[in-house]
């Protein structure tokens, strides 16, 4: 890690990564019955622990993060405590991502109110920390296409305080095609396209969200390494990766830290950056990956300060916040 370059997370999950301690606390305020009564014992039911067999495995981890967002005053919270974290941790700049449909889901709240909550959260956590922060709403595919329009009519109430739009959630069983309209719409709004791909899914996943969708980066994009054109083409058109090297081994999308194929998209030219995924879940922050878990996919230290140089590249920011982030640094 180079502290002359801005320390950036691109792809983390605010709602998949709330702190044990909030978790408890929520629970107790509304009366929910959680696993654990304390910090370790709930941890196993949040963090997970070893390689899990799938995605969705792993996606079951976030089932207590959700479950006490019994209000919107908690939905508030947990967006404010990201920024404060990301603060704490030592970033220079965040994008923060949601899906409000899944946020909502359990005490069947009102995704519009969700979002709304989301930002006021954010906005609290601006001003109390001065991080730069910027926001991606999610349509959850996992729920298909109809309930994916209930929330992306959710974000769009708060477009102004949205930047990007991100397609997550079940890959396999619903294709980036069933979305064309949601996205156009996205794009219509006048925000930038980041898509979940080639992490369950294979290369013609990441392809979809390409030509479909209008992606101009790729969440993981891990499977890109199977085609060699593809590779071509994201190197030619400058299409970021937001790669999360942990949360890659976890889910079993790659074997392990050596297989992982990010030394090999640095080397073709690729945008590919080093980012958390959910920290709370994967029990890590962003100077772990860079650290730790960056030399254990056998990078050099001119390979991490690429990555990371790369993540100022492509992060969705103006020249001129580009060019005022860079100099504060």
């Amino acid at each position: 890690m180079d502290n002359t370059i801005p320390f950036i997370d691109l792809h983390r999950h605010l709602d998949g990564n709330v702190r044990l301690a909030t978790i408890l606390d929520l629970g107790r305020q509304h009366g929910i019955k959680l696993p654990g009564d304390s910090i370790e014992t709930l941890r196993p039911h949040v963090q997970v622990e070893g390689v899990q067999p799938d995605l969705l495995t792993w996606l079951a981890k976030l089932h207590w993060m959700i479950a006490v967002l019994a209000d919107y005053d908690a939905c508030r919270r947990i967006a404010r405590e990201n920024v404060e974290d990301a603060h704490a941790e030592g970033l220079d700049y965040v994008e923060l991502r949601f899906s409000p449909y899944f946020m909502a889901g359990p005490n069947k709240l009102d995704p519009v109110r969700v979002v709304e909550a989301v930002v006021a959260g954010i906005q609290e956590g601006r001003a109390k920390t001065g991080l730069k922060v910027k926001l991606i709403g999610i349509l959850s595919r996992t729920f298909g296409p109809e309930a994916c329009r209930v929330e992306l009519d959710a974000l769009l109430t708060q477009r102004e305080h949205l930047t990007a739009l991100d397609l997550a959630g079940d890959e396999k069983n619903w294709p980036a095609e069933l979305f064309r309209e949601h996205f156009k719409r996205g794009r219509d709004a006048g925000w930038a396209i980041t898509v979940h791909a080639g992490e369950a899914g294979g290369a013609p996943s990441v392809w979809a969200a390409l030509r479909e969708l209008g992606a101009t980066r790729i969440g993981h994009g891990i499977r890109a390494i199977d085609d060699p054109v593809l590779l071509d083409y994201l190197a030619e058109h400058r299409i970021g990766l937001e790669i999360n090297l942990t949360s890659n081994v976890q889910t079993n999308t790659v074997a392990d830290f050596a297989s992982h194929p990010l030394k090999q998209f640095l080397a073709r030219g690729l945008l590919a950056t080093i980012n958390t995924d959910d920290p709370v879940i994967s029990g890590i922050d962003l100077r772990h990956e860079f650290e730790v878990a960056a030399p254990a996919a056998g990078l050099t230290p001119q390979e991490i300060r690429l990555a990371q140089q790369h993540a100022v590249t492509i992060a969705f920011l103006t020249p001129e916040e580009r060019a005022r982030l860079t100099s504060r640094v």
